[in-house]
């Protein structure tokens, strides 16, 4: 029996208006909406992370938003599994199914499986966590590329959360986490349409800068303020939220963590292409002219 169900996700950097599009393809497909996102799933946090709004989620019923608290624990294997449970329950009644996001990992996650890495002291990363914010971002670099060259040569080098997880993984395996990567992909029973949405780069940087200050208008200051007392948690460990504590610790003016937001956030971008630029299933489009019947046999 053929395979007719179909999951189209939509990838591409933060800003370049995925999830306008996303809601018009699950419109056009009389669908529904899973988020890929590893911040927006959090209900305490909406601005910093550019949730969508109210509007846009009355528009088209959406998933994995607002879902869980900075107090759980939420990873890719988490989101695999929430992601494959919805997928099937909605292909009940449902031919196609969106899935709109930038995280990555989860969208691999979701297509490919996961790599099975055992389950890690929590103390561990707790200690990694607290060191990293004496010692920072070097200190964290150094570790790893001591304790982990093989990783250290292939890895995201800038990027402190993934440099955390493979030092984590070091120090509670003993082995590279390069080591536990699959060799094979898991099959999935449904078809996957990978669509990637891309524009100018001065012209991403642009919107980017101007959503930072955006949400610093919609009460950014006042949202992070209110989280301050969570902010030893790994949800609150990432750009548009980290950049205040030196702010409210009374060490920066307000312009230079509005820049820090632009800057990080614009770095950010460049990862994210650079991860997706890698997946040759990705079929690319300028978000400028990208339309529904590009996407729709």
């Amino acid at each position: 029996m053929p395979v007719t169900k179909t999951v189209y996700i939509i990838v591409g950097p933060t800003a370049v208006g995925k999830t306008a599009f996303a809601i018009s393809l699950a419109q056009a497909l009389q669908t529904e909406i899973i988020s890929a996102d590893a911040r927006q799933c959090y209900q305490e946090m909406n601005i910093g992370v550019a949730r969508p709004t109210k509007n846009e989620l009355a528009l088209v019923p959406h998933y994995f938003i607002a879902s869980h608290s900075i107090n759980e624990t939420i990873n890719a294997s988490v989101f695999e599994q929430y992601a494959l449970e919805k997928v099937d329950e909605l292909f009940k009644t449902k031919d196609a199914v969106v899935m709109v996001g930038g995280t990555g990992l989860y969208i691999k996650a979701f297509c490919e499986g996961l790599d099975m890495i055992p389950s890690i002291d929590p103390t561990i990363r707790e200690g990694i966590i607290n060191q990293y914010e004496k010692l920072g971002l070097r200190w964290l670099q150094k570790e790893v590329s001591v304790k982990d060259p093989a990783y250290w040569e292939k890895g995201e080098q800038q990027n402190p959360q993934r440099l955390m997880r493979a030092l984590e993984v070091m120090l509670g395996t003993q082995s590279s986490i390069l080591s536990f990567q699959q060799k094979t992909k898991t099959a999935r029973p449904f078809n996957i349409v990978k669509i990637g949405m891309e524009m100018p780069r001065e012209q991403l940087y642009e919107r980017i800068n101007q959503r930072v200050l955006n949400m610093v208008e919609e009460g950014l200051e006042q949202e992070v303020k209110s989280l301050l007392p969570s902010f030893h948690l790994n949800a609150l460990q990432t750009v548009g939220y980290s950049e205040w504590l030196p702010f409210f610790e009374g060490n920066a003016q307000k312009s230079k963590v509005v820049e820090s937001i632009q800057q990080n956030t614009r770095h950010y971008a460049k990862r994210q292409m650079t991860w997706f630029k890698k997946d040759a299933e990705i079929k690319w489009y300028q978000a400028s002219s990208i339309s529904t019947d590009h996407i729709i046999p």
